[in-house]
C-alpha cells in the first residue's frame, strides 16, 4: 500500500487555507506568491540546483496559513503549528515558519515572545518560498527595492533584518543573474 504524502497537492492546500479560515486577500496572495516561487524554483532548476518543486508550491500556498488566527509577526510560528496540527510534512512547517522578513534570529524570536528557535531560512526550499513573498505586495508583484523601502520604513534601516533581506537578494540575484 502506498503511503499518502504529507505534502498536499496545490488544490489541497487552497482547500486547507479555507477550512482554516484564511480571508480572500490572503488566499489571493498566496496564490500570486506560489507563482512566483514556482517561477524560481524552475529558474534555480535550470541553473543546476536541485529543488524540491512539490514542496516549494505547497510552501508557498501554506505559507501564511497563520494568517487565518493573526496578521502579527506570530502568524509563521503559528502557522507551523497548524502545519503541525495537520500532520503535514515538517519541511512545510519549516517553509510556513521561516518566511516571515528574511526570518529571525533566535535572539530577536525571544524578544517577540515566539520561542527560543532560529526562524532563519536555511534549504533552498525555505529561501525560495520567503524571497518571492517578498516579491509580492497583497496579490501583485514587486521589485525587490519596493520590499527593502517598506521593511525600512517600519523597522529602520539598521535593523538586523534589513542585511538578511539584502543578504537574501544577493544570493538570489548572484545565481539568477
Amino acid at each position: 500500500m502506498r503511503r499518502k504524502s504529507r505534502i498536499p497537492s496545490e488544490d489541497k492546500c487552497v482547500k486547507i487555507l479555507l477550512e482554516e479560515g484564511v480571508n480572500s486577500n490572503v488566499l489571493k496572495h498566496v496564490l500570486k506568491v506560489s507563482e512566483v516561487a514556482k517561477d524560481l524554483a524552475n529558474r534555480l532548476e535550470s541553473k543546476g540546483y536541485h529543488v524540491n518543486r512539490k514542496l516549494v508550491a505547497a510552501g508557498a500556498l501554506l505559507h501564511d496559513i497563520g494568517r487565518a488566527v493573526t496578521h502579527d509577526v506570530s502568524h509563521g510560528v503559528i502557522g507551523g503549528q497548524i502545519v503541525r496540527r495537520r500532520k503535514l510534512d515538517e519541511r512545510l512547517a519549516k517553509i510556513v515558519e521561516r518566511h516571515v522578513g528574511a526570518g529571525i534570529s533566535e535572539e530577536e524570536a525571544v524578544k517577540l515572545k515566539l520561542g527560543s528557535i532560529s526562524l532563519i531560512p536555511e534549504t533552498i526550499e525555505e529561501k525560495i518560498v520567503c524571497y518571492a513573498d517578498k516579491l509580492v505586495d497583497g496579490d501583485r508583484k514587486v521589485e525587490f527595492t519596493e520590499t527593502l523601502k517598506y521593511f525600512k520604513e517600519k523597522l529602520g534601516s539598521d535593523h538586523p533584518a534589513i542585511r538578511r533581506l539584502e543578504e537574501l537578494n544577493e544570493f538570489f540575484q548572484e545565481i539568477l543573474s
